[in-house]
């Protein structure tokens, strides 16, 4: 009995399963907000968001709210994230550790969020800043980990695969 070869339109639909069938085993990413930072039961933005301090006010560190809690949901995911640069670390040209903050001023000329509103990014590609505040999205591993710089305490951290400009 011989066994008739398959139509093109029968191995193009196969492939096209195939190929659906592979994406179901990629990685998928979660996209998070600032307020998915939040714990579940938290719906308050920090008051920090309200305005802006003069720029002479010492120690703005040291008038960091506390925070609310970590959420650890999205630990070990591959997520994508938005905000703005507040470079830390540096190699050559390129940018290699920073501070994801939601807000233009953060950490610097305004008191910083709560440790749950900043997240550590970390990067092996130097990215090539445009300088301090530059709105970007970051894409990699994700998880909770306390950091403490001269800046402020972060609870969260990013081990970022892709850095691009926002919007992306």
């Amino acid at each position: 009995m011989a066994i008739a070869a398959p139509s093109r339109r029968a191995v193009l639909l196969g492939l096209a399963a195939a190929g659906c069938a592979g994406r179901s085993f990629a990685e998928t990413v979660v996209d998070l907000d600032w307020r998915d930072l939040l714990p579940v039961d938290d719906h308050s933005l920090p008051a920090n968001l309200q305005g802006l301090i003069p720029h002479d006010e010492a120690d703005l560190a040291a008038r960091q709210p506390i925070s609310t809690g970590i959420r650890t949901d999205w630990n070990g995911a591959t997520v994508r994230m938005s905000g703005f640069i507040v470079p830390i670390d540096h190699a050559g040209t390129g940018v290699t550790a920073f501070i994801l903050v939601p807000y233009v001023g953060a950490c610097v000329h305004v008191p910083p969020p709560p440790a749950n509103q900043l997240v550590f990014v970390t990067t092996a590609k130097p990215y090539k800043s445009a300088g301090m505040f530059e709105p970007v999205t970051v894409t990699g591993m994700f998880g909770t980990a306390s950091t403490s710089t001269q800046l402020a305490e972060i609870g969260y951290a990013l081990s970022a695969d892709a850095i691009v400009p926002y919007p992306s």
